[in-house]
């Protein structure tokens, strides 16, 4: 079989200058770093979490650094009106929204016992029902674009089990198989849906076992790298599936999680 000529450079399939990024909980974390590589890339960005002054703080972070346009807004993803009302700023502000990637997430940690149906519920809202609200209200946008891509944060824990996180690794399941479903839906529209699977990784979420050293240490004791992530390590799969370097993958999942689920 002969090669195709390549017509266009492959760092530029990497590119997003002029595209504008809606990163639901980009204000910390991995969201943030997921955010910093989009806007190094050249995308204006959309800032949207529930604290107002973290979100600022991150626009000014990356204002300062990248020199692109970004602005951030209040939103709560288990309010429905809350993130229609943050993806039409998105659209009045740049006109468009090429990428979100779904960042928000909480975790309740126990045995199943001594958890009620709240705490279920409440990680459930957060970390399902939110990705498929600010999946729902942007895929109008995208489909009269006839482009666009979502990226949702999974976990390994779609893929592998562990003690006292029912509420979690169910609701990093369910995010799983939505944007398996989703991609489907949505593969002959020109949006791509993927997921990115993080394993531990320093942030806030996992400040239970950052501040238990036997428990951080068994841990590490697990990986096969023998360490937990860095936040900047995100940022590359972030940028590849944001970006059109991506076109031909959708409907999958891909983990980050120094060699964990492949044991």
């Amino acid at each position: 079989m002969n090669e195709l000529p390549i017509t266009q450079s492959v760092l530029d399939l990497f590119r997003l200058t002029g595209q504008t990024a809606l990163i639901i909980g980009g204000n910390r974390g991995l969201g943030l770093s997921m955010a910093q590589a989009l806007a190094e890339a050249g995308a204006n960005l959309v800032i949207a979490a529930r604290d107002a002054a973290t979100n600022q703080q991150a626009v000014e972070l990356l204002t300062a650094r990248y020199g692109i346009e970004c602005i951030s807004t209040v939103c709560d993803v288990t309010d429905e009106h809350s993130i229609d009302a943050t993806v039409a700023r998105a659209v009045e502000r740049f006109g468009k929204i090429d990428i979100l990637i779904n960042s928000a997430g909480i975790n309740i940690r126990g045995p199943i016992e001594t958890l009620s149906p709240a705490d279920f519920t409440s990680v459930q809202q957060v970390n399902v029902t939110g990705t498929w609200l600010a999946c729902r209200a942007v895929v109008p946008v995208m489909k009269q674009q006839g482009y666009g891509r979502i990226v949702n944060m999974g976990s390994m824990l779609a893929l592998t089990a562990m003690t006292d996180r029912t509420p979690y690794a169910t609701s990093k399941g369910a995010v799983l198989q939505l944007t398996r479903a989703l991609a489907m839906e949505l593969a002959k529209e020109g949006i791509t849906v993927n997921a990115i699977l993080p394993g531990p990784f320093a942030t806030d979420i996992n400040l239970p076992l950052l501040n238990d050293p036997e428990k951080y240490q068994a841990f590490v004791n697990k990986i096969p790298m023998g360490r937990w992530g860095e936040l900047h390590e995100i940022g590359g799969i972030a940028l590849f599936l944001a970006s059109r370097a991506s076109g031909y993958v959708t409907g999958a999942g891909f983990s980050v999680d120094g060699g964990w689920v492949a044991q």
